[in-house]
């Protein structure tokens, strides 16, 4: 079975209470952000805490998906500014 191509492209993740950039993550396919693979996080600017480093915020909590580390995302707590086709 071929597996599909997708489209992958670099986003910024910022934080939505003082728009601190958090991640630079390079995304699979269209739709919303719900989670981000830890493999797939180019640059992380947090201290690894799943906060953020200016304020304090709690933005996402450790997962598991298919078998991949990831941070599932909290609602409305992050703004995506996307990059489409880099």
């Amino acid at each position: 079975m071929a597996r599909r191509k997708t489209k992958k492209f670099v986003i910024k993740i910022l934080c939505k209470a003082c728009r601190a950039l958090l991640y630079k993550y390079k995304k699979e396919g269209p739709g919303a952000l719900v989670k981000c693979y830890v493999s797939s996080i180019m640059e992380d600017h947090t201290n690894g805490d799943l906060k953020c480093h200016k304020c304090g915020q709690k933005f996402a909590t450790v997962a598991r998906y298919h078998n991949r580390d990831a941070h599932k995302i909290k609602s409305n707590k992050v703004i995506v500014r996307g990059h489409y086709g880099k």
